[in-house]
């Protein structure tokens, strides 16, 4: 197995989790759900992100500095 070999993802992510792949606090991340700056679902009555959607704000935030 290569080093540079990627982790395999998560199907979705909690809150707490995308706090720290953003290395936010989540207070900061619930504020970017609710205002829906950041899609989300839920399961189980728990907020969930999928991996896709975090990548879509991501790339957003380096569209909007060009």
């Amino acid at each position: 197995m290569s080093m540079h070999a990627q982790a395999e993802r998560p199907r979705f992510y909690f809150v707490p989790e995308v706090a720290i792949e953003l290395r936010r606090s989540e207070a900061s991340v619930r504020w970017l759900i609710a205002t829906k700056r950041i899609k989300t679902g839920k399961i189980a009555g728990r907020v969930v992100v999928k991996p896709e959607d975090l990548d879509a704000f991501i790339e957003a935030g380096f569209e909007e500095s060009k």
